[in-house]
């Protein structure tokens, strides 16, 4: 199964503060907030919502086919990609504009302020999904992740009339989507992905309550952080899958897209959503262990274990055959 995988490539620079965002807001003067805060550490790491899910997709030997825009710094991050699995030769290049930045701080209690630049972005809705299928082959699954609007629109539209199941995941763009827009994105999608904010966001963009959404789409799975996952459809019962607990929390950023790369391999391989969840929650719990989106190492034996000690043996040995080719 080849997925593409459309949406943002960016360098992210992530930053910590050492106390709460909560205990710095004064709550009569929210509409005149002007704050600073003082930040303890800062990486500079690879990111964008994009390029996280296709690297943690091509560690899972995938070859996920990315198409996205980038910018005249992009060679080294090209080169990186590639070294990792991910075929790049869909990245559109900009001639003059720099690729996307994150720059994000998180506090204590693992909240965060972030703000995006979309530099070389701007230039998605130059990417002709159509020919890049005709060029590349079509693939079996288009991801539409965070992008610029007009191209995630193009992207969603250009696949569905290409018959190709599109999985939708508008996530930060969100809040920049009228109500026609939001319908369109997610209208149709085999795959709805949001966390908890968004999902509820989503119901007030669309004005659709959440049954009607749900008969729209096929599987609405939503990220709850430390609460797990939930996979939702219309005809049964909602699904929860327990997240796999840590307490060596580094960095939350990136784990929503790990658990992406991991629930899709799992429906690549043909797995049971419960499986596939199980294996994105086993990839989010190992980026959350570390300081960056794409600096974590897959080692199939640390993930079947945690998948034993969270979900029982038979869970982990149903895995484990297909991670044995994954080093």
């Amino acid at each position: 199964m080849r997925i593409a995988v459309t949406g943002s490539i960016a360098t992210d620079h992530l930053m910590v503060f050492p106390g709460r965002f909560a205990e710095q807001l004064i709550k009569e003067q929210l509409e005149r907030v002007s704050l600073s805060f003082l930040a303890n550490q800062l990486e500079v790491r690879r990111g964008g919502v994009a390029a996280n899910i296709a690297f943690g997709l091509g560690l899972l030997r995938l070859d996920p086919l990315l198409v996205a825009a980038a910018g005249i710094d992009f060679a080294d991050y090209d080169t990186w990609l590639q070294a990792n699995g991910v075929d790049t030769s869909a990245v559109r290049v900009s001639s003059r504009l720099h690729t996307a930045r994150f720059v994000c701080t998180t506090d204590e209690d693992q909240n965060q302020i972030a703000t995006f630049y979309a530099g070389a972005m701007a230039e998605a809705p130059r990417i002709d999904l159509a020919a890049i299928a005709a060029r590349t082959g079509k693939p079996d699954l288009v991801l539409v992740g965070a992008d610029d609007p007009a191209a995630m629109l193009q992207h969603t539209t250009t696949a569905h009339r290409l018959g190709i199941p599109v999985a939708a995941d508008p996530s930060q763009q969100l809040a920049r989507l009228d109500q026609e827009q939001a319908r369109r994105l997610v209208d149709g999608a085999k795959w709805l992905f949001t966390n908890e904010y968004e999902a509820a966001l989503l119901l007030e963009r669309t004005g659709w309550k959440e049954q009607h959404l749900l008969s729209r789409v096929g599987t609405w799975i939503t990220t709850l952080g430390a609460a797990g996952v939930s996979l939702a459809r219309s005809s049964a019962p909602t699904l929860r899958i327990p997240a796999i607990p840590t307490d060596k929390i580094a960095d939350p950023t990136g784990a929503g897209d790990a658990f992406r790369s991991g629930f899709l391999a799992g429906t690549a391989w043909n797995w049971p959503q419960e499986q596939a969840a199980q294996l994105g929650c086993a990839l989010a719990t190992t980026v959350l262990e570390s300081v960056g989106t794409q600096e974590y190492k897959l080692i199939p034996s640390d993930l079947i274990t945690r998948i034993d000690q969270t979900y029982g043996h038979d869970a982990a040995r149903a895995i484990e055959p297909q991670l044995a080719g994954v080093s």
